[in-house]
């Protein structure tokens, strides 16, 4: 029976009793890994305050606490030493957000219990003991873990637990019947033998979850199951039950066992604890001004607005631009103002402005943090990133945003057409091959087919948060080769994700006039890059040759041609230019191809001589290197040929021959570590919090991503550049009812230009944007910037311009 959804009726009073630890973790393996503005972890966090707005909107309690648990051993390690160690050591990261859930918790009013020598569930059964007799009060325990449902009474104490997605269920006394076949307390019993191997609680070898529910169910508790085996032998007491004999006399060699894999399951109702309700209601001491100080420094924004929905937040904190008089225009400029100051707050909204100002500036008056903020970059000395990009930027980004581009519907549902026909095949086909008809969507049902039907098993099996085993792309490429139903599968999700991302909805978002408008975000991405949202045009998947195909739905109106202009390798000549190597500064000046021209140098050949997998060798490691990567990564990225002694090999020759641009790198990683951001050509900053971490793996991210912040951020700058640029070009010679901006994407730039004026428009396009660093009057070192202009009807069949 599926448990029942929780109901919002009330006649006594609620304590809800947050198993804290186990909701943490279950939440840092469900989320991804989001950090705040200052790097500092929050997917755990950021799942504990979903589940805590969760449980005031569904349960509405009058009191709550959350109960952690300690590291110091405990009794139940004192007794047994391989108590749960089978667990891998906690995660650094996790630690971290455990130790601020406590910020959490203080800011909402919440008490917190623990002790040393006990777990969390010790609490909550200490509390519920001695709240049991309280006739007004009903309990709730928030928990991720089914080791609570021994504390259900009735409809007294409950559980509240995710299943799975989003879907929250309350659990009491029926429901716990109707899913094992036995009440609350006998779920101990069932631990008992069956075992619990991610406590590592031993149980009764060999003995599964069949024979386990089938002997508490017709005996009860596990004495009077071992009393049963010495009064009626084994032999009747699997006849009674239906369980196999074998297994019976598994049960009855193991007694001991039995016993002590009970008592370790067994949650404490004895703590040295002391609980009384409290004289006010969590609510009473919930501080809102200090839970949106601490969301604003996790960077939970989404969150923020349901604090201030749930709680009916008072006027004086209220945020709400549509009373404010705050045009978007004074938005989108503070938005950029805070973006340069701290890179990581990207997108930033007029609640999160003016957030920020009640935190750092002592007021919630929009204009006065507007002037803040100025004043923050002239101290800082990057006001003039701000004052020649980003500004001029703003209106181009509107007309850009307002201009948008023609979309063949017509041509989608061919496609739409097309696909769905191949996705039904392949469902039959992938049916076929497991030799039953199952949901493909369903993770469990995927699960059960491919691992306990078909019996493969990745290598190094994962499993999800709620134990299920995982079915993910990266533990289905490890068995592609395996069965045939691999292959199929994978594609039925990568086509699944096309048709219901891109070829079934983006014809949904046309406006009348038959464009699709996009919204690209000037402040979208801490490297200084854009970003595109509803729908994310810069993110259709271009390798695979359906993704490629979504492309020719974007054509040009009649009388006109898509021309796309692309930065040609700008990053690697970037790097060149900042490094000053003279070996890369070569490449560029002869015009070499460079992936070419490094493997030249790196293996001492000809350039006739150069291999494809050569050229392939060098591609991997002249991009890999700007992101940080090290040996192992490029041993990975080589392909499965390689071992680690030639990724080194490979490393050592190609920081042999490109020695300064080694210094160069590693030069801008000390650089950040020492003042805490790097600076692109143009002055940009990007501010790494997390170098300075006592938490070596959120250090050595900083450090990986203070590499190439420099590279990538001097790229965005030039692109930003020179659409200013463009467009005052096309304004000043009024062409820009001939020549439209309609789409950027990384280092691209698309227009729709009329037919007749090609000739005239796409070199004086070509000049400007080849021309940035000359126009800013940067040195480039002899290193030109080039682009490649490509023009046709549709984005897809694009070709060469001459």
């Amino acid at each position: 029976m599926t448990p029942k959804k929780t109901t919002t009726k009330k006649t006594n009073q609620t304590l809800v009793l947050l198993d804290a630890h186990a909701i943490l973790h279950r939440a840092y393996h469900a989320l991804p890994d989001f950090s705040s503005p200052s790097g500092e972890p929050t997917g755990a966090l950021y799942g504990v305050v979903a589940m805590l707005l969760r449980i005031v909107e569904d349960i509405k309690p009058d009191y709550m606490v959350a109960c952690f648990d300690l590291p110091e051993p405990t009794f139940r390690k004192d007794a047994y030493d391989g108590y749960k160690a089978g667990r891998a050591k906690t995660d650094e990261s996790l630690v971290a957000q455990i130790e601020r859930s406590r910020d959490i918790f203080e800011a909402f009013g919440i008490r917190i219990f623990e002790h040393p020598g006990f777990e969390a569930d010790d609490m909550l059964g200490t509390i519920v003991e001695q709240c049991k007799d309280n006739p007004d009060l009903d309990i709730v325990i928030a928990s991720g873990d089914m080791d609570t449902f021994q504390l259900i009474t009735k409809k007294k104490v409950q559980v509240y637990m995710q299943r799975k997605g989003s879907e929250m269920v309350m659990y009491d006394e029926k429901e716990i019947k109707d899913k094992f076949g036995f009440g609350p307390l006998l779920t101990i019993d069932y631990k008992g033998i069956r075992g619990d191997t991610s406590d590592n609680i031993p149980g009764v070898p060999g003995v599964g979850e069949t024979s386990a529910l089938k002997l508490v169910g017709t005996y009860g508790p596990i004495e009077k199951i071992y009393a049963a085996i010495k009064k009626d032998g084994v032999e009747k007491v699997a006849e009674k039950t239906g369980v196999q004999k074998r297994f019976v006399q598994l049960v009855a060699d193991h007694e001991e066992e039995a016993e002590f894999s009970k008592m370790l399951a067994t949650i404490r109702r004895d703590a040295p604890i002391q609980f009384e309700l409290p004289k006010k209601t969590w609510r009473d001491n919930l501080d809102v001004e200090t839970v949106f100080t601490l969301f604003s420094e996790l960077g939970f924004r989404t969150l923020a607005n349901r604090v201030r929905a749930i709680f009916d937040v008072p006027e004086e904190l209220s945020i709400d631009q549509a009373t404010s008089g705050v045009s978007e225009g004074e938005v989108a400029k503070a938005s950029v103002l805070l973006w340069l100051l701290e890179s990581d707050r990207t997108n930033a909204s007029y609640d999160d402005i003016v957030d920020y100002g009640r935190t750092y500036f002592d007021t919630t008056d929009f204009k006065e943090i507007t002037k803040n903020l100025e004043a923050r970059l002239k101290e800082e000395g990057t006001i003039s990133v701000y004052k020649k990009i980003e500004e001029p930027l703003l209106p181009v980004i509107k007309k850009l945003n307002a201009t948008g581009v023609i979309l063949d519907t017509k041509y989608l549902k061919k496609l739409s057409t097309t696909l769905h026909k191949e996705l039904s095949k392949l469902e039959t086909s992938i049916h076929a091959h497991a030799g039953v008809d199952f949901n493909i969507n369903s993770p469990k049902q995927m699960g059960d087919v491919l691992y306990d039907k078909l019996k493969l098993k990745p290598k190094n099996q994962k499993k999800t948060a709620g134990g299920q085993r995982s079915t993910r792309e990266s533990e289905l490429e490890k068995m592609v080769d395996d069965h045939p139903i691999i292959k199929d599968i994978l594609r039925y999700r990568e086509l699944q994700k096309l048709l219901s991302t891109y070829i079934d909805n983006l014809p949904e978002m046309v406006s009348p006039d038959g464009r699709l408008r996009t919204t690209f975000i000037q402040t979208g991405a801490a490297t200084g890059r854009m970003a595109s949202q509803n729908p994310g045009l810069q993110n259709i998947p271009i390798k695979s040759e359906e993704g490629r195909a979504i492309r020719g739905a974007f054509i040009a109106g009649p009388g006109n041609k898509l021309v796309a202009i692309d930065y040609s390798q700008v990053e690697l000549r970037i790097a060149a230019i900042m490094s000053g190597d003279v070996n890369m500064v070569e490449i560029f000046r002869r015009g070499e191809d460079v992936h070419t021209g490094v493997a030249v140098r790196v293996f001492g050949v000809n350039a006739e001589d150069v291999t494809s997998d050569m050229r392939r060798k060098a591609k991997v490691i002249n991009f890999g290197i700007l992101y940080g990567m090290g040996v192992n990564a490029l041993r990975t990225n080589l392909g499965e040929e390689a071992t680690r002694a030639e990724a080194q090999e490979f490393l050592n020759a190609y920081f042999s021959t490109f020695t300064r641009l080694a210094e160069y790198l590693e030069e801008t990683r000390e650089h950040a570590r020492q003042h805490g951001y790097t600076e692109t050509m143009f002055g940009r900053r990007r501010h790494f919090p997390g170098i300075s971490s006592g938490a070596p793996f959120i250090r050595a991210a900083a450090e990986r991503m203070a590499i190439n912040a420099p590279i990538q951020g001097t790229s965005a700058d030039i692109m930003r550049l020179a659409m200013v640029s463009v467009n005052n070009f096309l304004e000043k010679n009024k062409l820009d009812k001939d020549a439209k901006m309609i789409l950027q994407v990384h280092d691209e730039l698309v227009f729709e230009i009329k037919e007749t004026k090609l000739k005239t428009i796409i070199p004086e396009l070509v000049k400007i944007m080849e021309g940035v660093m000359a126009s800013e009057k940067k040195d480039d070192r002899g290193v030109p910037l080039q682009v490649e202009v490509k023009v046709g009807d549709n984005w897809q069949n694009i070709e060469p311009w001459k």
